[in-house]
């Protein structure tokens, strides 16, 4: 369907809508159905007492990847990100995204599931005023 205008973004949305080369590019990209099953065929690693706890540790490990080089940034970089640490955050995320689509395929929930169900669970939120909080149960 036509793209929707996000709040404060209007003339992103509108500029991404008459880019007929950038629309055509976005619109070739991979979905969550596919590269979940693609990373899957990739997918070599010992079971460890259930087949969910290795890939489940190497999120939690690529996620301190992500967050130490964004550290960094901060502490060595005046909180510039170049080109460079830009591109070695994309890596990073990549496997955090990896791992994140192993986790959900052990469990056999669907990363497209994952999406809709934390869209749907955050826009909710903030129809009722509580984006922001804690717990999970806002």
């Amino acid at each position: 369907g036509p793209l929707r205008e996000l709040p404060g973004q209007k003339s992103a949305a509108r500029r991404v809508w008459l880019n007929k080369p950038l629309f055509s590019s976005l619109v070739n990209q991979m979905n969550f159905s596919e590269y979940q099953t693609k990373s899957r065929a990739t997918a070599q690693y010992p079971t460890i007492g259930h087949p969910v706890v290795y890939p489940t540790l190497g999120l939690a490990n690529e996620a301190g990847e992500v967050a130490g080089k964004i550290k960094k940034v901060f502490r060595d970089k005046a909180g510039e990100i170049s080109v460079e640490t830009r591109e070695a955050l994309k890596a990073e995320l990549g496997d955090v995204l990896w791992y994140l689509s192993q986790v959900c395929t052990e469990l056999e929930i669907s990363l497209d599931d994952v999406a809709e169900s934390n869209i749907a669970k955050l826009l909710d939120r903030q129809a009722r005023g509580k984006i922001r909080g804690d717990g999970d149960n806002r």
